[in-house]
């Protein structure tokens, strides 16, 4: 069941990259063409130069501002996903046993199991492609975003703070921020969770934070402050959805190390 879901998972985020890649060095303008272009990337580019004028002319508080808007806007769908995989996650026993019951590897006993999976799912109403769907909708909108702050030839020809938003941090500040804030965000994700046993999700704790600074450090500094705002939200939204969690995880770890 779990590789079903990341296999739909994988084919609908491999089809939306592939979707905007090919344009990816285009300037975006109101004469872009193409669904990905005219749906998606020219009104939040449109939104970024809009909120930029109402600031004052300042495209780095645009991106701030823009940023926040689509987090909350798809805060919904982040609830949703979360609740969805809590109740996955309270199933886990049971799931678990029944695989310890119908452990042999015979084709019968295979469908024996997915029918009393499918069974244990409909006994507690949870669907377990549910969690999939939030993130299907919202990969385009973060992906299009991204493609927006890349693709606005104004946001280039400004500067914000201490860089310029069209060329990478000078200091190399912001890529180690967005490592950072990624490293905290998974983190936080993970506590208290399976995910703590799992060597690739272990691995993906450290390897993600690692990419994002090898990218920020080459990428333009306006995209570099679009992944530190995000995660900063990323950060609050999972304290106060996972609080609970976060801090009894936080109590077995000091428990743990006391009886050590």
């Amino acid at each position: 069941m779990k590789k079903r879901i990341f296999l739909v998972v994988g084919l609908v985020l491999l089809v939306t990259l592939l979707t905007g890649c090919s344009d990816y060095k285009q300037p975006i303008t109101a004469e872009s063409q193409g669904f990905w272009n005219e749906y998606i990337v020219y009104p939040l580019s449109l939104l970024i130069v809009k909120a930029a004028e109402f600031l004052g002319g300042s495209f780095g508080f645009s991106i701030i501002i823009v940023t926040l808007i689509i987090r909350l806007a798809i805060l919904p769908l982040m609830i949703k996903q979360t609740k969805s995989s809590k109740a996955m996650q309270a199933l886990q026993p049971e799931m678990a046993a029944l695989k310890e019951k119908y452990s042999s590897k015979d084709q019968q006993t295979q469908q024996k199991l997915q029918q009393e999976t499918m069974a244990l799912f409909s006994k507690h109403g949870v669907n377990p492609l549910a969690g999939c769907f939030p993130l299907l909708i919202q990969m385009p909108i973060l992906i299009g975003f991204y493609h927006a702050i890349s693709r606005t030839r104004e946001i280039a020809e400004h500067n914000f703070l201490w860089f310029d938003l069209g060329a990478p941090d000078p200091y190399y500040i912001l890529p180690i921020v967005a490592g950072i804030t990624t490293f905290i965000q998974q983190k936080m994700m993970m506590a208290g969770g399976a995910a703590n046993q799992n060597p690739q999700m272990a691995m993906m704790l450290w390897m993600m934070p690692i990419m994002i600074v090898v990218f920020a450090i080459s990428f333009p500094a306006a995209l570099s402050l679009y992944w530190v705002v995000g995660n900063i939200f990323m950060i609050a939204q999972t304290y106060f959805i996972k609080g609970p969690e976060l801090k009894k995880a936080a109590d077995t770890g000091k428990s743990g190390g006391a009886k050590k």
